[in-house]
């Protein structure tokens, strides 16, 4: 695998942890917090939403 593949590959990776960080977080209130907590569900699901459209973004252009 060339350099710049496994530079491409270490960048998407950033990109999909990202999006697996703000799942967890969602997951997180829905196992813990819910009553307390359901009113941050709305923006976490934007961020999430778009953290993975940008990774597939990503992937797409690069040819990953």
């Amino acid at each position: 695998m060339s350099e710049e593949a496994k530079v491409l590959k270490k960048e998407f990776a950033k990109r999909k942890r990202k999006a697996v960080e703000i799942a967890s977080e969602i997951h997180d209130i829905v196992e813990d917090t819910l009553w307390s907590d359901y009113t941050k569900m709305p923006e976490l699901s934007e961020r999430l939403v778009a953290a993975v459209e940008e990774a597939n973004r990503f992937k797409a252009e690069k040819g990953l």
